[in-house]
């Protein structure tokens, strides 16, 4: 292992947010880090919506390459980019604690509308460049207009306030870390039961180079793996979908105080096709995600 760990992240502040969050919890087990920020194929494309991008992948390949080069020791992904497919001579050594896995629906003053369904206003326009939460959306309020959205959390909150839009959708997780001040906006909280987040939305994912072992065990001192247990589940419902982020799927896994597992998914085969929802609870992990893979093929 390096004596300085070169940390790989992407440039936004959300991203750095991350990155600094893992370099403070290395300093922490007496592990000295740096942080060199690579500019994605997500980040250079902000013209069109995730659909519409070649490939998956593309907020990640280009720091797994450098991984990859040995440019960067350790990579830092919010899960939910990081395509399920192995890439050769990498591995995920360790995820994060899981912040809120929920979407959170941001809404203007002046079109809150209480009473109505998620308090939108008739054929309310919302923002977001996510098939995923586009389904999830209209699903719940048929009739709503989505308009692709991109740029980073700072700028949509901006986009929302200066232009045409009643209300766009975001990750809790992203909101709370980077404590933004939503004050100017009234916040709609979904429940990721019923508006299902992305597979393992709100982790973070630590990415290394497969023969690094002694870096791996570090990382496994900074890793939590019941939250493992869940995002498991969630990325190989995905996984067997052979789906990327793009994909209208959201899969929701939670483990009770008891030690059971309780999975939901939402699945549509465009984001403006229906959307089919599946339950599942087991007392372990094991075959959960195959099983809820067939139900949803069903």
């Amino acid at each position: 292992m390096a004596e300085i760990v070169r940390i790989g992240t992407r440039g936004s502040k959300l991203a750095l947010w991350q990155a600094n969050f893992v370099k403070q919890a290395l300093a922490e087990i007496g592990v000295e880090s740096e942080l060199q920020i690579i500019k994605t194929k997500g980040d250079q494309i902000q013209n069109l919506s995730f659909d519409k991008i070649e490939g998956k992948g593309f907020f990640t390949k280009e720091i797994e390459s450098a991984l990859l080069d040995q440019k960067v020791d350790l990579a830092v992904h919010s899960m939910k980019d990081l395509p399920t497919e192995k890439v050769a001579g990498l591995v995920v050594a360790g995820v994060s604690e899981r912040a809120n896995p929920a979407d959170w629906l941001i809404v203007k003053k002046t079109s809150f509308t209480k009473g109505n369904t998620l308090s939108l206003p008739k054929n309310a326009k919302v923002g977001t460049s996510s098939a995923r939460r586009k389904a999830m959306l209209l699903d719940l309020v048929p009739g709503v207009e989505t308009h692709d959205l991109r740029g980073n959390v700072p700028t949509r909150l901006q986009k929302l306030q200066e232009g045409e839009l009643d209300a766009i959708l975001l990750a809790a997780a992203g909101l709370i870390r980077l404590e933004l001040d939503l004050s100017a906006f009234e916040v709609v909280k979904l429940h990721p039961k019923e508006f299902i987040p992305a597979p393992a939305q709100g982790v973070v994912a630590y990415q290394v180079r497969e023969n690094d072992i002694e870096l791996r065990r570090t990382l496994k001192k900074i890793h939590h793996s019941e939250v493992a247990e869940c995002t498991n589940v969630e990325r190989k419902v995905l996984n067997l979908l052979e789906g990327g982020c793009h994909m209208p799927l959201g899969v929701y896994c939670e483990k009770d105080q008891m030690g059971n597992f309780h999975a939901i998914a939402g699945f549509a085969k465009s984001w403006d096709s229906p959307i089919v929802r599946k339950r599942l609870s087991y007392s372990t992990n094991f075959q959960l995600a195959d099983d809820l893979f067939k139900e949803l093929q069903s």
